[in-house]
């Protein structure tokens, strides 16, 4: 028998190198949270020499170090056509701290290695001196949803975005891109970065929920998503509100 379509395909991009802080639970949280309301979901890893399963809706890479960043390094670059055409055909690609330094045009590491970078978000991430390090509460809007975004970033590049991406949130409490502008994160239409890590999906129901809105858009033809029960990551949150720096 023909194993029925998958409403959502998730690709889970170098699973096994880019996964600091947990971030395969921003995959865990997207499939179940579609789950919940129905949809048939697949996860894909996609690992080197892979390419996208068909049918793929959502891209996802997490954060690593410098030197697995170097490592994934060359064989994302000879995946980039694949990625801009998915980009280009509304697949909705997010990428966390590394994989978000990634989606930019290049890295300059600490030593002044320059790591060329996707081009899919025009901005650009320089290492910096120390890192910056804590909790973040950022006010972010994607799509036509605003909310409150709640994560803890550590990272040593400072990113800047030129002037065709837009931040994804402004950051009351932390540093966010660079410590210095105030924003956090970025968005090009459908590609989306961020420096939180927590992992940030399971702690942001409406983030997650807006990404799923975005990949499953011709499914749901204008209808909302179903609300599902949130009273957890709501106690989350205000918790999160009441912590200091």
């Amino acid at each position: 028998m023909t194993a029925p379509a998958r409403d959502l395909v998730i690709a889970h991009l170098y699973a096994d190198l880019l996964r600091t802080y947990g971030d395969r639970g921003n995959v865990l949280a997207l499939a179940r949270r579609a789950e919940w309301r129905g949809f048939r979901v697949d996860v894909c890893e996609v690992g080197r020499g892979e390419t996208l399963p068909a049918g793929t809706r959502i891209v996802l890479m997490g954060g690593g170090t410098d030197r697995v960043q170097e490592i994934v390094g060359q064989d994302l670059m000879s995946r980039a056509g694949e990625l801009r055409d998915a980009a280009d055909a509304g697949v909705v690609v997010v990428g966390v701290c590394g994989g978000y330094q990634f989606l930019g045009r290049r890295y300059v590491d600490a030593r002044g290695a320059a790591i060329e970078g996707l081009g899919l978000l025009d901005a650009e991430t320089i290492a910096g001196e120390g890192r910056i390090v804590g909790n973040v509460r950022a006010d972010a809007t994607l799509g036509d949803s605003r909310f409150e975004l709640f994560g803890f970033e550590n990272h040593g590049g400072r990113t800047r975005l030129g002037p065709v991406a837009r931040p994804l949130a402004s950051v009351p409490v932390g540093e966010g891109n660079n410590g210095e502008d105030r924003t956090e994160g970025a968005v090009q239409g459908t590609v989306v970065g961020t420096y939180l890590h927590g992992p940030v999906l399971p702690a942001n129901p409406r983030f997650a929920d807006e990404l799923l809105r975005m990949a499953l858009a011709e499914r749901l033809d204008g209808s909302p998503l179903e609300p599902l029960d949130d009273a957890l990551e709501e106690a989350a949150h205000a918790a999160a509100r009441s912590r200091r720096r």
